[in-house]
C-alpha cells in the first residue's frame, strides 16, 4: 500500500479530529475503490430503467439513478442518443442543493460550466428560461458544446470569457449563478487518478485565490432575491469554508441558505450551512457545496441588461425550448 505523503497527512488533521476518521480517510484516497456509478435522465425516464439500479438515497432526486457496480451506462445506446448524462454521485450530491431555490427561475448562469453536468443538472431541476453556460478554457469548449447538444438542452447557450466581462456587462441578470469552482482536484485521487502537487500549499493557496475572484465576480451577476451556488471537488478548508466566508465578508447582502435534507452532511469546520460528502462514507469521492441568496429587495436598481449584446457573446445556442 503507498505510505501517505507528510502533506497528505496535514490535511487529514486539519480535516479531523477523530485519528479513527484520519485513517479512513487517507485510506480512501491511497486505496482507492470504485464508486457506483449514476446518471442523470435529460429526457424522459422510463417506467423500467433498462440499467441496474441502486436503492435512492433520502436526498436523491427522482431524474438521478445510481447504478450497481460494473455498470457501464457511457457504452449503451440511451447515452448516444442523449437520454441521460453520465456523472459522479459526488457531482450529484453538490448539484442537489439547487433543489432548495423556488421555481420559476428565468435565466441560470454557469460561470464554469465544462464538460456541462451541472449546467445539465440544473436545467433539469429548474428548467429556466435560458441557461448560459460559460467556459473560459478554450480546449474545454468542444465538449461542453457537444453534451449539451447530445442531451438536447434547451434553451441553452454556450460563452467564453473570464468572469469579470460578465460582472462588468450583466450586473443582476440572473437568478441563479452557479460557481462550480476550478480547484486542486483532491478527490481524484480517490478515484484512482492523478492530481499532483493537490496538497501542497502553495497550490492550495494559489486555487483559494483564483476562487474568491470568480466568486465575487459571479456575485455581480446575481439579481436581487437570487442565488448562487458555490461547489468544489476538494478537501482543502481553504478552498471551500474559508472561500465562503469570505465571501460573506465582503458580499453582506448574500446570506447562506440552511438546506433541510443536507443536515446530517453540515460542514463540522464552520457554523455557516454548507455541506460535505466525505470519500470515506462511500457514496462518492468527495465535494463541498453551499448556497447563497441575494437578500436585496426588488426594488433594488441593477443596470438594465441587454440581452441582444450577451446573445451576440454566444459561440453555440440552442434556443427553441424543447417539448
Amino acid at each position: 500500500m503507498e505510505k501517505p505523503s507528510n502533506l497528505l497527512l496535514k490535511v487529514s488533521r486539519r480535516l479531523f479530529t477523530n485519528v479513527d476518521e484520519q485513517e479512513k480517510f487517507i485510506e480512501a484516497l491511497i486505496n482507492p475503490q470504485p464508486f457506483l456509478p449514476s446518471i442523470l435522465w435529460c429526457q424522459e425516464k422510463p417506467e423500467i430503467s433498462p440499467l441496474a439500479v441502486e436503492t435512492l438515497t433520502s436526498w436523491q432526486p427522482q431524474f438521478i439513478d445510481r447504478l450497481t457496480l460494473g455498470q457501464k451506462p457511457g457504452q449503451h445506446p440511451l447515452h448516444q442518443q442523449g437520454y441521460f448524462y453520465c456523472l459522479d454521485f459526488s457531482s450529484v450530491f453538490a448539484a442537489t442543493i439547487l433543489l432548495a431555490i423556488p421555481q420559476p427561475v428565468s435565466l441560470i448562469f454557469d460561470m464554469c460550466a465544462a464538460p456541462g453536468g451541472k449546467s445539465i443538472f440544473a436545467w433539469k431541476a429548474l428548467q429556466p428560461d435560458l441557461l448560459i453556460s460559460n467556459e473560459v478554457i478554450g480546449k474545454r469548449l468542444g465538449m461542453l458544446i457537444s453534451n449539451l447538444k447530445r442531451c438536447q438542452i434547451s434553451p441553452s447557450a454556450v460563452v467564453n470569457r473570464d468572469s469579470s466581462i460578465f460582472a462588468e456587462m450583466f450586473p443582476g441578470s440572473s437568478n441563479l449563478v452557479i460557481v462550480d469552482a476550478p480547484c486542486t482536484g483532491q478527490s481524484l485521487l480517490a478515484k484512482g487518478e492523478k492530481a499532483p502537487g493537490c496538497f501542497h500549499p502553495t497550490a492550495i493557496n494559489k486555487s483559494a485565490n483564483r476562487q474568491k475572484r470568480i466568486i465575487a465576480n459571479s456575485a455581480k451577476l446575481v439579481s436581487p432575491q437570487g442565488y448562487l451556488a458555490y461547489m468544489t471537488c476538494t478537501y482543502s478548508p481553504e478552498e471551500n469554508e474559508q472561500v465562503c466566508e469570505w465571501f460573506l465578508e465582503r458580499f453582506p447582502q448574500f446570506q447562506a441558505i440552511k438546506i433541510s435534507y443536507f443536515a446530517k452532511y453540515q460542514s463540522h469546520l464552520t457554523t455557516m450551512p454548507c455541506y460535505r460528502m466525505f470519500p470515506q462514507h462511500r457514496l462518492g469521492a468527495g465535494a463541498f457545496t453551499a448556497l447563497f441568496k441575494n437578500t436585496n429587495e426588488d426594488e433594488y436598481k441593477s443596470e438594465e441588461v441587454d440581452f441582444n449584446t450577451i446573445s451576440s457573446l454566444y459561440i453555440y445556442q440552442n434556443i427553441n425550448k424543447s417539448s
